[in-house]
């Protein structure tokens, strides 16, 4: 599949909605590439980050690929499992543990718990083996059970800006490989 015959939701969690973030930097290149983003997870009630994200999946007008980063992870997942349009593929990068006291795991936590049935769709994990949000054992428990590849980003941080991947280019070669392996 090339790029041109998917919607690309890019889902970013709070905070990684820098333009020097691999999403967007991403999204300037990929011409049916957008960013989906949550206008603020930190007021209760309020806030619909799953909602957000199946909305702009119903909104598609074509088949869909998400690429997730972090805590849009979840929120993407959980939209994926009830939208009607058709997902052709996820590429989810550095998922979180819930299971952390970190600021990135409560935001989450009001969502529920990452769902551990198969996905409908192919889908990829790619994880680093020092991220601080999340081991790399805990990404694999996760591809095993949603039936994604787990891809091994080495010692690389949470895969942002902070961590210098800011243009991240392996990650560019690895996203190209995936689309590639899909169909419509």
């Amino acid at each position: 599949m090339k790029a041109s015959d998917a919607e690309i939701l890019m889902i970013p969690g709070p905070g990684n909605d820098d333009p020097d973030h691999w999403l967007a930097r991403w999204q300037t290149r990929l011409s049916t590439a957008r960013i989906v983003t949550e206008s603020d997870w930190n007021r209760q009630g309020v806030s619909d980050p799953t909602g957000t994200a199946l909305a702009a999946i119903e909104a598609a007008e074509k088949p869909v690929v998400l690429v997730a980063h972090s805590t849009g992870i979840l929120p993407a997942i959980l939209a994926a499992r009830v939208a009607s349009r058709p997902i052709v593929g996820g590429f989810f990068v550095s998922p979180p543990d819930l299971e952390s006291k970190s600021t990135l795991a409560r935001k989450l936590r009001k969502l529920g718990a990452y769902p551990r049935d198969p996905l409908a769709f192919p889908s990829m994990v790619i994880a680093s083996r020092n991220d601080p949000h999340g081991s790399y054992d805990h990404a694999g428990d996760l591809a095993n059970a949603w039936g994604s590849l787990l891809v091994d980003a080495g010692d690389s941080g949470h895969l942002n800006g902070q961590s210098g991947h800011g243009p991240w280019p392996e990650g560019t070669m690895v996203f190209a490989q995936f689309l590639s392996r899909l169909t419509v």
